[in-house]
């Protein structure tokens, strides 16, 4: 037994927790979470359950991206801390099983990182080529590719008589992966990260690392999984790590490559298939739509079979780029506290890792906020371009409601003081104002809890294999209001079910369910199981 195959079980079985840093604890009173915050609170980690933490960039930074423009991958930025701070973090969260995920940026540095300054300094610089370049005459662009925020993909470099190639911002300057020696940088420094102690590593847009500008390719280049087998076979395979990559890209077909079980890639893909959904064809995520709930039921049912046996899926409702999912396609209102236990249900009963956004155990809900309150350059630059090009304002700003990326960055809600819990000075951004009634100090001691839901499901998939290995057959496949599957292994049988909308209904399953056992419901206990209340979940095994 290799290995890879000896070490695979563990995040099979896990959960993963990601946190935000800047909004999940502030420990020194300057309004900014920081590492030293989320050691103050690994208790309630633990108590959840979760196997992992996945911390979103704090790698040392100017900000112009969130963290995603990394100007030294071995130095933590001075807004969550230091390095000691990092050491100090991964040891305490180890005292209760659980290991830090890193989010690492391989495509691209930041403008401030050391390589790219002595890279623009001549073309005779060691460091030059470990950037993708052409030659050119400013005004005259090498080709019409543009950037994902907008604009050229290339920026002229006037002492150079060059062009850099961006896939992002100006100041986020893309890795020239072709260069056997930054990969070998980006080895070390990995090999340096691993000696630490972490426990896994998320990889930012790494579909994106086998560009070939001059052919307009930037996902799935011909040389990705080479450079992607590389990687592993020279750091991610020396140890007993967690790896997901985030492909945009993805298809099953391609994910299969991924999450290979010989564990020659990663250990899995963040794809996003589901997440595109209510929004309007062809338009961006701003233009909303309903959810087209039965297509929502085939796109998960693809992913789950065709990446059984011969693959791994990740499986999420949020990240700090989603909106609150319990907002999105729960009720945040009369039926939040079902919706939200619903919809974790549902998804964690399914093959693959779940992953749970930090907030989304309590059920924390989309913002409503004037647009001064918002701090993400995407939704005000989208607030001016819409306003400057004529749509109403209430239109913009119900899109910004609904799918602004503030809505999850919104400070973690502890308990029911100022702020939060979250701090003792001014908060970066707002926080919600619904803290005092949805905050984790109510929940942790509560059985009937959002947060004692999630507990209990990071438990059951613990002590049932059939989570883990159980195939997956959707049922009721046309229905309108429930979403039901089956899963099973070659020693029990598992069944969710879950009415995904606020009507009572019929239960079309009652007959298949009377001789199992039920593990978990979202209602304290069932008066009727002819019906299905508003939101009613159930996993049922035998």
């Amino acid at each position: 037994m290799t290995n890879t195959e000896n070490n695979a079980k563990w995040w099979k079985n896990a959960v993963v927790y990601q946190i935000y840093p800047r909004s999940f604890q502030d420990s020194n009173g300057d309004g900014i979470g920081d590492l030293r915050g989320i050691i103050r609170r690994m208790d309630y980690l633990g108590k959840l359950g979760i196997d992992a933490i996945w911390l979103s960039p704090v790698c040392k930074s100017p900000q112009e991206d969130n963290g995603y423009d990394i100007s030294d991958y071995q130095d933590i930025d001075p807004m969550f801390g230091n390095v000691d701070d990092m050491e100090a973090l991964i040891a305490e969260a180890k005292k209760y099983n659980i290991r830090i995920i890193m989010d690492l940026v391989l495509n691209h540095t930041s403008d401030k990182h050391r390589w790219f300054e002595e890279a623009k300094k001549s073309k005779d610089n060691p460091y030059h080529d470990y950037y993708v370049w052409r030659d050119g005459r400013e005004g005259v662009l090498p080709n019409d590719m543009k950037g994902v925020f907008g604009g050229s993909a290339w920026e002229w470099v006037p002492e150079l008589n060059q062009y850099y190639f961006h896939q992002f911002l100006p100041q986020q300057p893309d890795l020239n992966w072709e260069n056997p020696q930054v990969r070998k940088e980006i080895y070390d420094m990995i090999l340096w990260w691993m000696d630490k102690g972490v426990g896994g590593f998320r990889l930012d847009v790494i579909d994106q690392i086998a560009k070939e500008p001059d052919q307009g390719i930037t996902n799935n280049g011909p040389r990705l999984h080479e450079f992607i087998r590389e990687l592993s076979r020279e750091t991610f395979q020396k140890g007993d790590l967690i790896t997901v990559g985030e492909a945009w890209g993805a298809t099953p077909e391609i994910a299969k490559l991924y999450s290979n079980p010989d564990g020659s890639e990663f250990s899995m893909v963040f794809q996003f298939e589901h997440i595109g959904l209510d929004q309007q064809e062809g338009k961006e995520k701003w233009d909303l739509a309903p959810l087209p709930f039965i297509k929502l039921k085939k796109i998960l049912t693809r992913w789950q079979t065709e990446l059984h046996g011969c693959g791994w899926n990740s499986l999420f409702w949020n990240n700090h780029d989603l909106p609150r999912i319990v907002s999105r396609w729960g009720n945040d209102g009369e039926y939040r506290v079902e919706s939200a236990k619903m919809l974790a249900i549902l998804l964690h009963g399914m093959q693959g890792t779940p992953y749970i956004y930090q907030g989304e155990e309590l059920g924390m809900t989309n913002v409503q906020y004037d647009i001064e309150d918002y701090r993400d350059v995407e939704i005000l630059n989208m607030y001016k371009e819409r306003t400057e090009a004529g749509y109403a304002r209430e239109d913009v700003m119900r899109s910004i409601h609904a799918k602004g990326r503030d809505n999850a960055r919104t400070p973690m809600q502890w308990d029911d003081t100022e702020n939060a819990g979250f701090t003792e000075g001014t908060p970066w951004i707002k926080v919600n104002s619904n803290y005092q009634e949805i905050n984790a100090k109510s929940q942790v001691n509560d059985p009937d809890s959002i947060f004692n839901c999630y507990k209990k499901l990071i438990q059951l998939r613990k002590e049932y294999d059939i989570f883990v290995e159980g195939d997956f057959t959707l049922l009721l496949e046309e229905d309108e209001n429930i979403f039901a599957y089956q899963r099973k292994n070659d020693k029990q049988t598992m069944l969710v079910i879950c009415n995904f909308f606020d009507q009572t209904i019929k239960m079309p399953l009652e007959e298949k369910c009377s001789d199992m056992k039920m593990l978990i419901g979202n209602y304290d206990k069932i008066e009727d199981a002819s019906i299905l209340r508003p939101y009613e979940a159930r996993i049922y095994v035998k």
